[in-house]
């Protein structure tokens, strides 16, 4: 694998390790099976998109499209939780919904399919003095640093502790005074705020944006978290949040590994398959080792009791 492979493979895993951090909050936090995480991406790409187009990627106007974005993330997943809490919808049927009205949304925001931005200024211009081909992992490595310290203390403080019991156990939560309504509200506003800021990055570092790029975006999540999870088993929040990141950067390595190796034959077009299969062997090793524990258990029983006859 080359270096420039390399590089990309890390930019992509640090990208996706903020999506990951966001399919976190939805699913694990809260247990809420959230799709609109494949529409709220693409609306941050887009959101960036014709802001940087329109001449924002300089200074301050950069930060602030990625800010814009950001609560544009928030406003998808507020409609998500507004259509399950108010009015009774499935979460998975009401997340879909808001994912296919994206669709629609994304393409007016955009005006067209997609958008080049090869001759525009982006946050990536912040690091001059960087290498080119290191500017876009600086950039990405500092903001998956920073959503990792917020979120990770906000998950702490006793708001973060009232998300938390909201998706454990909603009636306790309600018993203790904790709003489950409106933490469901903000708890999935950020979950999609946070992908929609990836999708901005995204089209900072690369330079384009397009009405498709949500699509699996939500299965790359879930991979991340899966396989961060299976690798450090946390039991703490600082740690789970970590998982999300190292899941995500070790799943673009091997994803970049396999379609870099001739003897394995992969193909680009083989990518949706490697995905199932990561995430398929990420949720089976963990039963696999408890069954090998099982049979040990067991196997000691049998002996036990087999040298407790003989001694009879």
């Amino acid at each position: 694998m080359s270096v420039i492979a390399l590089v990309g493979a890390l930019e992509l895993g640090f990208l996706y390790g903020i999506v990951a951090v966001g399919v976190y909050l939805s699913f694990r936090i809260f247990n809420f099976p959230d799709l609109t995480v494949d529409g709220s991406f693409p609306l941050g790409a887009a959101v960036a998109g014709v802001l940087l187009a329109s001449g924002w990627g300089g200074g301050a106007g950069a930060w602030l499209s990625l800010l814009l974005a950001l609560g544009a993330g928030c406003i998808a997943g507020f409609t998500t939780a507004w259509l399950n809490q108010r009015f009774g919808i499935l979460h998975l049927l009401a997340s879909i919904l808001t994912m296919m009205a994206l669709y629609s949304i994304n393409l007016r925001i955009m005006g067209r399919p997609n958008i080049g931005l090869l001759s525009k200024k982006t946050i990536v211009e912040t690091f001059p003095a960087v290498p080119s081909l290191y500017q876009g992992i600086l950039v990405l490595s500092f903001f998956a640093l920073l959503v990792f310290v917020a979120v990770s203390y906000f998950l702490s403080t006793q708001q973060g502790l009232g998300f938390r019991a909201t998706g454990s156990n909603p009636r306790m939560a309600q018993a203790m005074g904790v709003s489950v309504k409106r933490c469901t509200y903000w708890g999935l506003g950020l979950s999609n705020g946070l992908v929609a800021l990836a999708g901005a990055l995204f089209v900072h570092v690369n330079r384009f944006a397009d009405v498709t790029l949500g699509f699996g975006v939500i299965i790359l999540g879930l991979a991340a978290v899966i396989s961060g999870e299976s690798l450090l088993r946390p039991r703490r929040v600082v740690v789970a949040v970590l998982a999300c990141f190292l899941g995500a950067i070790l799943y673009r390595l091997v994803i970049a590994w396999a379609l870099h190796s001739d003897f394995l034959g992969f193909r680009a077009s083989d990518l949706n398959f490697l995905t199932a299969f990561l995430v398929a062997a990420a949720l089976i090793a963990p039963r696999l080792r408890w069954g090998v524990r099982l049979g040990r258990l067991s196997g000691g029983d049998r002996a036990r009791r087999r040298s407790g006859g003989a001694s009879d």
